[in-house]
């Protein structure tokens, strides 16, 4: 039953893991012409909309008194301040130097989920957590455009890394007590709020907008967020935190290809060497440890003794 269930979570990660490359394709168009705090509500709204109907299909209510100080953390800071800081970071640095420093959510969640939800520090999931990571490096340095990042940029980004972590170790919690959809739901609709003041700035932006990047803010709200999230959700209940944070680790390596395909922008060799690396962290930390036949299968080593 359990290799079921992780089965089922690892589908459910490839999912996540593909809607959010996605959206790093989609936001650099979008945000030709919507500004970062507007392009956030549009993603919000269009992502509510989804989400609520979904909910209503499902009569699934209100989530219980006891989710609500995750659903209100995740909702905040991933929902809101997240993607106002990708948003407005895409903007200022180049995506290769924007990955790299993004990629840095991943380790953080291990050491806040290790800390704060005592999940410890599997030896596998670290090392997995360092070989993606020095993938991530490698994708970062050799798409840079030279290094010219700025400093503004670069900041956002680890804003964005920080309020995504922090984020997932709150939803965590949280999942114990409702569903992937109730607390979707909710964190999207509790980010939505927190995004309202750029609602003049959405209204007056679509008026001049191309009808290709309000497509792509629909997109974004429907496929990135409301779609993936719930998978994320899914899987998020069924792992542990730093597992899942390690799964994205495949986001870079994937968003090299969807560049190639639709951007017609050809990767070079130490771009696809770090794709593979960031690939690789990945299967480390999702591996099962092999068991002796006839034996139960043991328990994960971790990295730091039991108290």
């Amino acid at each position: 039953m359990s290799e079921a269930v992780d089965r089922r979570s690892l589908v459910a990660a490839g999912f996540t893991v593909l809607f959010w490359a996605s959206a790093f394709v989609a936001i650099r168009d979008a945000g030709e012409s919507y500004s970062p705090g507007a392009l956030a509500l549009g993603r919000l709204l269009s992502g509510s909309a989804v989400l609520v109907l979904i909910l209503l299909v499902r009569r699934e209510g209100w989530p219980p008194r006891a989710a609500w100080p995750g659903i209100l953390a995740s909702g905040l800071l991933w929902f809101g301040v997240y993607m106002i800081a990708l948003n407005w970071g895409e903007r200022e640095v180049d995506a290769g130097t924007a990955a790299m420093v993004v990629n840095v959510g991943p380790v953080l969640i291990a050491l806040l989920s290790g800390w704060l939800l005592r999940e410890g520090f599997p030896r596998r999931v670290l090392a997995g957590i360092g070989v993606s990571f020095a993938g991530a490096v490698v994708v970062g340095f050799s798409t840079s455009g030279g290094g010219s990042a700025s400093v503004l940029g670069v900041v956002l980004c680890v804003v964005a890394a920080a309020t995504y972590a922090i984020g997932v170790t709150s939803q965590k919690p949280a999942l114990r007590h409702a569903s992937a959809v109730q607390v979707t739901t909710f964190g999207c609709l509790v980010g939505a709020v927190a995004c309202l003041p750029f609602a003049g700035q959405l209204v007056s932006e679509a008026g001049a907008a191309p009808l290709s990047a309000t497509l792509d803010v629909v997109y974004l709200g429907v496929f990135p967020t409301a779609l993936a999230f719930i998978t994320w959700a899914y899987a998020l209940a069924r792992t542990t935190a730093a597992k899942m944070g390690a799964t994205t680790y495949a986001v870079p390596a994937i968003v090299i290809v969807m560049s190639w395909l639709l951007l017609d922008e050809v990767p070079g060799w130490l771009t696809l060497a770090g794709g593979v690396l960031c690939l690789a962290g990945v299967a480390i930390t999702r591996a099962r440890p092999r068991r002796r036949s006839g034996a139960p299968a043991p328990a994960e080593p971790s990295a730091t003794a039991a108290t």
